[in-house]
């Protein structure tokens, strides 16, 4: 069983930088596509950056210039730096991956989450 789980979420002025970890397991994150979501109280799940697996970067133009993702291979961990936190950002932040399950099918994959609060 794929597990994925997020650390370094917590309370920040805006302004600030948060980096947010993932670490995998059961899958390799330098050859999985890989991505950080977000949601805010209210507001539906949203993509916030991918990484694909070979290492392009995609971004939401709400973060763009601001966050960066990135993976260490050999600790097997995805991060999410995030420079000039805006309040706008505040919301619990997931990662994800997509796995084969056979048959034709993908299997979604989640954290549990990581709470990020930007207070202005």
């Amino acid at each position: 069983q794929v597990q994925l789980v997020e650390s370094g979420g917590g309370l920040v002025q805006a302004g600030g930088s948060l980096r947010l970890s993932c670490a995998a397991s059961r899958i390799s994150v330098s050859i999985n596509a890989m991505g950080w979501y977000r949601q805010a109280p209210g507001k539906q799940r949203e993509l916030v950056a991918s990484i694909s697996n070979g290492g392009s970067t995609n971004y939401a133009d709400s973060v763009k210039g601001r966050f960066s993702m990135s993976r260490d291979n050999a600790k097997n961990l995805v991060y999410l730096q995030m420079n000039s936190l805006e309040p706008e950002d505040t919301g619990v932040y997931y990662c994800h991956t997509v796995q084969h399950a056979g048959g034709g099918q993908f299997r979604d994959y989640w954290g549990q989450g990581t709470q990020v609060t930007v207070s202005s």
